[in-house]
């Protein structure tokens, strides 16, 4: 998995590009097809605006911004929403596919 560490107007410190790189590590455990994760750290009028775009397999992208005074908050909360899009995206897959094998075969009866 790619992880880029972006921001046009501010200079990317390595404490906040470690936060962030240790955040988005544990993007995977919610869905495992992530290719790569863009990570855009700006700051507009006194409040911090994260933007998180991750790229996954079967051109799926999933996008979230977040708008706060504190930046390690900002990431924070946008990382939440990210990961509610890709938690809500895996159930999705996993409806569709139908039951399981091993449910299949009996876990239930």
């Amino acid at each position: 998995m790619n992880v880029t560490v972006k921001s046009p107007h501010m200079e990317v410190t390595d404490s906040i590009r470690e936060f962030v790189e240790g955040k988005v590590a544990k993007l995977p455990k919610y869905y495992d097809m992530i290719q790569s994760v863009d990570v855009i750290l700006d700051m507009e009028a006194d409040q911090a605006v994260v933007e998180i775009v991750v790229s996954a397999k079967r051109r799926n992208t999933f996008v979230a911004t977040h708008r706060a005074e504190d930046l390690y908050a900002s990431v924070d909360q946008c990382l939440h929403k990210i990961t509610e899009q890709l938690r809500r995206h895996k159930d999705r897959v996993r409806d569709r596919q139908g039951p399981s094998h091993s449910e299949l075969s009996g876990g239930g009866l």
